[in-house]
């Protein structure tokens, strides 16, 4: 059974993150096998359409925090003076396989169920074509609020400028439901009904030719290039980065060494740490 699994299933190719021990979370491995997934689906000639989910209890729960949080040894934090090329090449090398599903030639759906995508499970998700959620399923990106940046920066082109503030000032995480309000997903749906509503969008691609559904997908996406992305992929790299390395970054880092990244995420959500204190000796 590998971290990343996929299914030809007639013309739909069904890919899987499989770490549901861990809530799917991102290891050094899970993104090269993402994009290896992806890039087996897109040459296949008899699949049209890419169905990406996560087994177990979640779609995605970001970067897994025991690693890259809780371990002193880690790909995250460099020791002081740090190295920001290191970490660029690291961060960006994973921002290229998350974008995988977006430059691939076939549509691709993100269904999001359970507790959802959280922190690096969006920079996944929101390089998709589509998302549907189960309603009650969560999304956001709580590291904006200490330790992180979103690398693949695609909240801003799925909801413009004030909504992706809303968000990405805040951290919050919001149901689906609500996500559909913002326009950030196309649908949500029950739990019960989910996979049939997912199946059922899939298959009416299925029966448009492979040139069409290529043609289409360059054609909106060469838009939102034009529109900045890749430089403001390149900007958010950067600043998560520096988020990382920032004083408030680096007392999020000791927290979760000394208290374990639990303790380090609830004092972050709930606002009640002043991360420019550095209290990890206390």
């Amino acid at each position: 059974m590998g971290k990343v699994e996929i299914e030809i299933d007639g013309k739909i190719a069904r890919i899987f993150l499989n770490r549901p021990e861990v809530l799917n979370a991102i290891d050094t491995e899970l993104p090269a096998l993402l994009s290896s997934a992806v890039e087996e689906a897109d040459v296949n000639n008899e699949v049209h359409v890419i169905i990406l989910s996560g087994r177990g209890d979640a779609f995605c729960a970001g970067y897994d925090l025991t690693a890259f949080a809780q371990d002193k040894n880690n790909r995250l934090t460099q020791k002081m003076p740090w190295d920001p090329l290191k970490d660029y090449k690291f961060m960006w090398e994973n921002n290229k396989h998350f974008m995988s599903l977006f430059h691939c030639l076939k549509p691709v759906i993100c269904k999001i169920h359970g507790i959802g995508a959280l922190a690096g499970g969006t920079d996944i998700a929101l390089c998709s074509d589509f998302i549907f959620m189960e309603n009650d399923a969560k999304i956001g990106y709580m590291p904006t609020r200490v330790w992180g940046t979103p690398t693949t920066a695609m909240w801003m082109y799925r909801l413009g400028p004030e909504k992706a503030k809303r968000m990405l000032f805040t951290g919050d995480k919001i149901s689906g439901l609500e996500a559909e309000k913002l326009g950030l997903i196309l649908k949500a749906v029950s739990k019960e009904k989910l996979n049939d509503e997912v199946d059922s969008f899939a298959m009416r691609m299925t029966t448009v030719p492979l040139n069409q559904l290529a043609m289409q997908k360059i054609l909106i996406n060469q838009v939102i290039e034009s529109a900045g992305l890749l430089n403001s992929q390149k900007f958010a790299t950067i600043f998560d980065g520096i988020s990382r390395h920032s004083p408030e970054g680096l007392n999020f880092k000791k927290m979760s060494e000394k208290y374990g990244w639990k303790k380090a995420v609830k004092e972050r959500d709930t606002g009640t740490y002043d991360w420019t204190e550095d209290r990890s000796s206390n």
